[in-house]
């Protein structure tokens, strides 16, 4: 079974049930707890109580500064929302790691932001070192992936889709909400992952909804594809796509072929306009919830909440 961990400014917790244990460490980032897994294994193991959850303050499991990457367009049904047709080539990008916030922490709307729109997805947490040139199995996983988190990889559309670029439009502070929970995970529990069920809600209104069999790319293919140019480390996240279900979607065919045909300016203006009018894209004052886990529960990454604001 799993060890859900938790973090707060008081260091570090092993979660069971609704109350928490502390784990007895001299760990500050997540790398230090990763080496250090006999104390979580006695706080796993502790007779105590422990502490209510509810009264402890979550802050991201996952310290920073650290790599974050992430997978582009990696679930079937996210592809047919974006129009791909055919094979999808596998493609990464960088977020600043300064992006990551708290599982309850405000989502930060930039006041030049429009279009805001929110992606459930499954981290992975590396436990060790994966070198350029590394190839990983599906057995290999254990090895290589210490745990999962649940994130939010919140996107500014506008700046994306005019900019052609995904570092900026991913990276403003808060843009990556994460936790609560770090699953550090057991080498029997890999065989579970394809259960794990991605939920978003926006306000209660249920936005998506996808398992991990719907994932074209699955970790141990991209660790390795990544490795082909990337270095990770312990601690390092990757985030491996969102399914279908976010506020974006392609326009119909004909639409995005006329479009081709006007000069950028126009061909954005004229998008925009049309987005303009679809209510799914995020707004002050909504309330983001977002779980990841397994029916039985064996894997469960907590629920996530938080709220829209504007920027100061």
């Amino acid at each position: 079974m799993s060890t859900n961990v938790l973090r707060t400014t008081d260091g570090w917790w092993v979660v069971r049930d609704e109350r928490a244990v502390r784990i007895e460490t001299k760990a500050v980032t997540t790398a230090e707890l990763l080496a250090d897994r006999d104390a979580v294994r006695e706080a796993a193991a502790s007779a105590e109580s422990g502490t209510p959850v509810a009264d402890l303050a979550a802050l991201p499991p996952v310290t920073t500064p650290c790599r974050v990457v992430a997978q582009m367009v990696n679930y079937r049904s996210h592809a047919r929302d974006s129009g791909f047709t055919g094979e999808i080539p596998p493609t990464f990008f960088r977020k600043a790691s300064g992006s990551v916030s708290g599982p309850h922490d405000p989502v930060v709307r930039p006041a030049h932001v429009k279009f805001l729109d929110y992606e459930v997805e499954l981290g992975l947490v590396m436990g060790a070192p994966l070198p350029v040139g590394t190839v990983v199995e599906e057995r290999d996983l254990p090895r290589y992936v210490a745990g999962l988190v649940l994130t939010n990889d919140v996107s500014a559309r506008d700046v994306q889709l005019t900019k052609t670029q995904f570092y900026e439009s991913k990276s403003y502070p808060t843009f990556t909400p994460t936790g609560p929970y770090l699953a550090l995970l057991e080498p029997e529990d890999f065989t579970h992952l394809l259960n794990l069920r991605l939920r978003l809600s926006v306000n209660g209104e249920p936005r998506q909804d996808r398992t991990l069999a719907d994932m074209i790319v699955r970790p141990a293919q991209a660790l390795t594809l990544l490795a082909r140019f990337q270095t990770l480390d312990p601690g390092d996240l990757l985030l491996t796509g969102t399914p279908g279900g976010t506020a974006l979607k392609a326009p119909p065919e004909p639409v995005a072929k006329i479009g081709a045909l006007l000069p950028p300016a126009l061909k954005w203006k004229a998008f925009f306009n049309s987005q303009a009018k679809n209510p799914h894209y995020l707004r002050d004052g909504d309330l983001i919830t977002a779980t990841i886990a397994t029916p039985d529960g064996r894997i469960n990454l907590g629920e996530q909440w938080t709220a829209v604001t504007g920027a100061p």
